[in-house]
């Protein structure tokens, strides 16, 4: 949703044009994958992060435009909420100290970002979920100033008919309406992207969606919301929540929710893009000039903004990117798993573990998704949501099996694999591995780190929640710029 938008207002004939043209970016997309010639990533791989903004006292600072304002840096964007932003790191070949310049270039970013935010008196927070939010403080007046939010709010709810309920049931419970989508933005998440052939994205993001729930286990990090202990990564079930479309009634007929983790394995990446066309009507039905079969028969490679702008509105936890740099098109697998923080080290090391894995399960003669059903992979992602890193999960041929057992006896020594045919330097490789080898054993991650250190804070007396949850950023966000890997802690 990168897309900056200018309608305001939709009319019928706008949704039918729109859907006409949708069709139309299709039809010329399959044409392509039969006769157009895309870019080989090699190794390309890009990363986003979204970043939290905390006044003095730890509370959410909604001084998004402010801060960026007084960064100047092309590279930091806003997001949702006035408490959001995002960098968005230049890509980078895996090859070589690739991660090594991954870690240094958001290192030097965030920490100049942190400088000039303190000029208006506001502070960086790298944490899934910023654990000091109210449920007050998540109306329609945080939205960032870009129309594109408040447009998007406004379809959303036009669509469902009503306010909608984030319903929670973890360590405790949490029920609540919201009549925004402003909930979403206090799921903030790094994302790796990840650039393939046509005809290799199918295993890829199949490869991709069988490994989902083992990436959250290791690394959760937003176990509270509202001051409420709930799931080790809350993060996955509000966003499910806070943008669907759905009213209970069509929930219960079946309809598909907008952020989805899928119902089926892949043959090709045309399947996700005719999914999205079938299933889901137009939020944002904005048509641009270009007649992409026109571009075709020119020889050039069309934009297809409908095609990419419908995309933008359908939340899938691995989505398909079709994109055009330079005249040549290419297509990525975005991973939209993970949280972000706890440090920027565990954020590489995650990264590392997934660029690895991936690559090598996509290289497998018996891939694992033929092993196993595209429902247990949905299963396990949200009970590795649910429990963090002492989660268990369904393997094939291990069965129901811990997932940090499952990563040091199977997933490490795959992923390392993984990386040595990417070329990636064998110092980075192990450096980055021996983080989540680490994890592993000490059975920490930000998650667990997170409510120990809260579970303390209020076993020293009696405290107000609120109060719990600033003395619990005030110690997280020291240990955030110290860059010391979360099991260190």
């Amino acid at each position: 949703m990168g897309k900056d938008v200018e309608s305001t207002v939709f009319s019928r004939e706008d949704r039918t044009r729109y859907r006409d043209k949708v069709h139309r970016c299709l039809d010329a997309f399959a044409r392509m994958l039969d006769e157009a010639t895309f870019e080989d990533g090699d190794g390309m791989s890009g990363l986003e992060i979204e970043l939290n903004l905390v006044d003095e006292r730890y509370d959410p600072a909604l001084r998004n435009q402010r801060v960026l304002d007084a960064m100047a840096d092309p590279a930091f964007v806003t997001e949702l909420g006035q408490f959001n932003i995002e960098i968005n790191v230049p890509p980078q070949h895996l090859a070589g100290d690739g991660l090594a310049r991954f870690e240094e270039q958001v290192r030097t970013s965030l920490n100049a970002a942190e400088k000039h935010a303190a000029q208006v008196d506001t502070r960086l927070a790298m944490i899934g979920i910023l654990p000091t939010l109210r449920r007050d403080q998540l109306t329609p007046d945080v939205l960032s100033a870009n129309p594109r939010y408040a447009l998007l709010n406004e379809q959303i709810f036009a669509v469902r008919g009503e306010d909608l309920m984030i319903a929670i049931d973890g360590v405790e419970r949490l029920h609540v309406r919201c009549d925004s989508i402003a909930p979403e933005a206090a799921c903030t998440s790094v994302q790796f992207h990840l650039q393939v052939l046509p005809q290799q994205f199918a295993a890829y993001w199949n490869a991709a969606q069988a490994i989902a729930a083992v990436q959250v286990a290791l690394g959760a990090n937003s176990p509270y919301l509202f001051g409420q202990e709930l799931w080790r990564e809350t993060r996955i079930p509000l966003f499910e929540q806070a943008t669907d479309t759905r009213a209970e009634e069509l929930k219960s007929q079946g309809v598909r929710p907008r952020v989805w983790f899928g119902e089926r394995w892949i043959t090709s990446i045309f399947d996700l893009f005719e999914e999205n066309v079938r299933y889901f009507p137009s939020l944002l039905p904005i048509c641009e000039d270009e007649d992409p079969i026109d571009v075709l028969d020119r020889g050039a490679a069309p934009r297809l903004g409908e095609l990419k702008l419908h995309n933008g509105t359908i939340y899938r936890w691995n989505r398909p990117i079709y994109d055009v740099v330079e005249g040549r098109p290419h297509v990525r697998v975005e991973n939209r798993v993970l949280p972000a923080g706890p440090t920027v080290v565990d954020s590489m090391a995650n990264a590392a573990f997934y660029f690895g894995l991936v690559h090598r399960l996509a290289g497998q003669e018996r891939p694992v998704w033929t092993q196993m059903s595209f429902g247990a992979a949905e299963e396990n992602f949200h009970t590795a949501a649910r429990h963090g890193i002492e989660s268990s999960v369904f393997w094939p041929g291990l069965g129901a099996v811990p997932v940090t057992e499952l990563v040091l006896r199977r997933l490490l020594p795959m992923a390392h694999e993984g990386l040595d045919e990417w070329g990636v330097d064998p110092a980075q490789r192990d450096r980055l591995l021996g983080i989540i080898e680490h994890r592993c054993l000490a059975h920490r991650n930000g998650a667990s780190w997170l409510v120990e250190a809260a579970h303390a804070i209020e076993g020293n007396g009696p405290v107000e929640r609120d109060d719990t949850m600033r003395k619990l950023l005030a110690e997280y966000l020291p240990r955030m710029h110290s860059n010391v890997p979360v099991h260190e802690w």
